[in-house]
């Protein structure tokens, strides 16, 4: 399986999801944490993961006569590089993004059906806006977030610390044609 479709996924990508920050979790602990997936699913998709070396496995333990395995994700086994990004059809690109987005609505239920959830308290924010940029102020707005964010990458985790999913969407919304200022002259 190529790195696209094993990662293009909702599944694996709340699997790797789960496993983000170092930590070590069996399957029984994931199944737990996704108990909207059946288990069978869970398993199956661990399996694959493990296969193709994104999920190692750190420790093994027998529990009532089985092997349970204790998983750590291979972060750098988690990336699409830019040479994959750039082959990506544009089915591709549809189908990463639904995968995204389905992943993204999944641990979104998964929050508000935990016991205490409290969006205001936990500053949980999603927004839609749009922005007028030039190709160059779009390239500079996201070298700046990737600096933003690359500062925090590698937090691990810590008393204190909670793990939030971010997810920034960024594409043009409309045509470059219908974008373009009206008192400039047509092509």
């Amino acid at each position: 399986m190529d790195t696209l479709d094993l990662l293009l996924h909702p599944v694996r990508l709340r699997i790797v999801h789960a496993m983000s920050g170092g930590r070590v979790r069996t399957t029984a602990d994931l199944c737990a944490r996704m108990s909207d997936i059946p288990k069978t699913s869970v398993y199956r998709h661990v399996g694959l993961l493990a296969d193709a070396g994104v999920l190692e496995v750190v420790d093994e333990q027998r529990v009532h006569g089985a092997v349970e395995r204790h998983y750590r994700l291979r972060q750098k086994r988690t990336t699409i590089d830019a040479e994959t990004a750039a082959s990506m059809s544009l089915d591709d690109h549809r189908q990463g993004f639904t995968s995204a987005m389905a992943a993204l609505h999944a641990e979104f239920n998964a929050y508000l059906d935990r016991d205490g959830a409290d969006p205001t308290a936990d500053l949980v924010g999603y927004r839609q806006l749009v922005l007028w940029l030039s190709h160059d102020e779009l390239a500079e707005m996201m070298a700046d977030l990737r600096e933003v964010l690359a500062a925090r990458w590698g937090n691990a985790p810590a008393p204190g610390r909670t793990p939030h999913l971010a997810s920034a969407i960024v594409f043009p919304a409309e045509d470059r044609q219908e974008g373009r200022d009206p008192a400039s002259p047509r092509s």
